[in-house]
């Protein structure tokens, strides 16, 4: 079993309710009593395209499977309920992203772990460091050295 973390987003359809419904979904790929999930957050949409702001959260559990199938599987669930690939930084029904699998550091043509912008994304931070204060990064960095008072006040609780 290997702990992972993963990214909820979402915008469109009922936010809460798609970022619930992911949640259900992903109890599905964790092993017994392992999955948590943050509070959910708002948080203004990145890039320039007009949309509503994202319902945010990150989910903790342990899991069997190997960072590809991971990967497979949360693409499933994204395509499950309702996900479009057409626009980056674009509206979307759900999107998950792995952003870490144990300690690993993972550069395929498909997957990127830890998650490339990770670091700098309040609504990915704010909410793991909820899950795991005490976390160190795969580059040794502690998660609590990146959580500042001015990037907890970028978000509101759902």
């Amino acid at each position: 079993m290997i702990q992972v973390y993963v990214a909820l987003g979402a915008n469109l359809s009922e936010p809460v309710e798609q970022l619930n419904n992911a949640c259900q979904a992903l109890l599905s790929l964790a092993s017994n009593h392992s999955f948590r999930v943050s509070p959910y957050y708002r948080s203004a949409p990145m890039g320039d395209v007009e949309q509503p702001d994202y319902v945010n959260a990150v989910a903790s559990f342990s899991t069997s499977l190997s960072p590809i199938a991971l990967l497979d599987a949360l693409q499933e669930i994204e395509n499950n309920q309702g996900r479009l690939r057409t626009l980056r930084w674009g509206p979307r029904t759900l999107d998950l992203d792995l952003l870490l699998y144990g300690n690993e550091v993972i550069n395929l043509p498909r997957l990127t772990v830890p998650h490339y912008g990770m670091q700098q994304r309040s609504f990915v931070l704010v909410p793991l460091f909820d899950l795991a204060p005490e976390l160190i990064l795969p580059d040794a960095t502690p998660l609590r050295s990146l959580v500042t008072d001015a990037l907890v006040a970028q978000l509101q609780r759902a």
